[in-house]
């Protein structure tokens, strides 16, 4: 009697841990997805190769799962939902991806880290602009998400416009000598304008993504099309870009772990363990994790890449986390707002609200008020 207590206390608290220890072990996979591109592309990958092989084995990793789980659901793709799928792949994979892998070859893993936290507040602006989320100045919620806006902003111009001393950790001096020479403030502007043009496209993917599956309501089968989409698009670029068959060459090295690691634990594993503890914690309990990332990959660039850690870096990367909470909180507080009385409200009152990001993905829930929420699940290949 006494054992079955024991093993049903401990069945109690392992339920509990459960969704912290996954997402903590997610972090730390999403962490390791910029750590493997950063050493390959500085070890002579090209961006272009990269981003066709991860989209692929992406694609070829959900095809099975999409093809049995959603077989008896999946609607047909008419010309409209094609040519929406044709913006996605070229959004995410084709934009987002070059400029996020350019701008981290200019700056760091550690800075392209921090400043992909100013996803969810980039995606409330555009959101904003398409009428896709009302503003209330008066209501708290907005007011944290206005705050939070601006806060993410400021943070990610302080890393732009000011560098600061170099911190040294522990670690840094046992490993600076192997330091590659650092960014000049040119690279180091033009990777941050790079890297938020990329959080730009990345926001508009997720929006386009909102409107898509009202129309194409199976997930997994829309996230692999969208990458086999991201693959063929991508592939007419690098064979382009790269014409000479040695860019293509792959072996058992960086060159294969990356797109192979990319493909299948940032699409696939992140897919699947998003989704399962959303289900119980929601959407802003994922958020909350996120600069958790940021912090590992900042550790393990110094160590394993030998990346310089700027103080203007870390205080904007800061100012950044906080907005992030912000714009989360007052997210999180939409679903508990005052309910709209006449029909053109419902009707127009369209709320985006945005929260997991960071090599991840986005959950995006329609609320119309009166209606019941849609809650969309994506992978994000970031």
């Amino acid at each position: 009697m006494e054992d079955q207590t024991s093993c049903a206390k401990i069945c109690v608290v392992f339920s509990r841990m459960k969704p912290y220890v996954l997402m903590v072990a997610l972090q730390f996979g999403s962490a390791g997805m910029y750590i493997i591109s950063m050493a390959t592309l500085n070890h002579g990958m090209s961006r272009f190769v990269l981003i066709v092989y991860r989209n692929a084995v992406a694609a070829l990793a959900m095809a099975p799962f999409a093809l049995l789980l959603e077989r008896k659901i999946r609607p047909k793709i008419t010309i409209a939902i094609f040519i929406k799928i044709m913006a996605l792949g070229f959004l995410e994979p084709i934009l987002d991806q070059n400029l996020s892998y350019l701008g981290m070859q200019y700056t760091s893993a550690s800075f392209t880290s921090a400043v992909m936290n100013a996803v969810p507040a980039v995606t409330f602006v555009m959101a904003v602009v398409f009428r896709l989320e009302h503003i209330k100045i008066k209501e708290r919620r907005s007011q944290a998400k206005i705050v939070g806006t601006v806060l993410t902003f400021s943070g990610a111009l302080l890393m732009t416009l000011y560098k600061g001393p170099i911190i040294d950790l522990i670690w840094s001096h046992k490993t600076s000598h192997h330091a590659n020479h650092s960014s000049t403030d040119t690279h180091w502007i033009t990777g941050t304008l790079l890297i938020l043009v990329g959080c730009c496209a990345w926001s508009a993917f997720y929006i386009l993504q909102s409107i898509t599956i009202k129309t194409y309501p199976a997930e997994l089968s829309l996230s692999t099309l969208i990458c086999l989409m991201g693959a063929i698009q991508s592939a007419a670029v690098g064979l382009v870009a790269e014409r000479h068959p040695s860019a293509w060459a792959i072996g058992w090295d960086s060159r294969l772990l990356a797109p192979v690691y990319t493909g299948i634990v940032s699409s696939g594993l992140t897919y699947y363990v998003q989704g399962l503890v959303m289900k119980t914690r929601g959407p802003v309990f994922v958020t909350a994790f996120n600069p958790l990332c940021m912090i590992i990959v900042a550790a393990l660039g110094t160590l394993i890449l030998a990346e310089q850690l700027h103080l203007g870096s870390i205080i904007g990367a800061i100012i950044i986390a906080i907005g992030l909470y912000s714009v989360a909180w007052g997210k999180s507080k939409d679903q508990f707002g005052p309910t709209p009385t006449t029909t053109e409200e419902k009707g127009d009152a369209y709320e985006l609200p945005i929260s997991a990001t960071e090599g991840s993905k986005l959950v995006i829930e329609a609320n119309n008020y009166g209606e019941h929420a849609g809650k969309s699940n994506f992978p994000v290949k970031k």
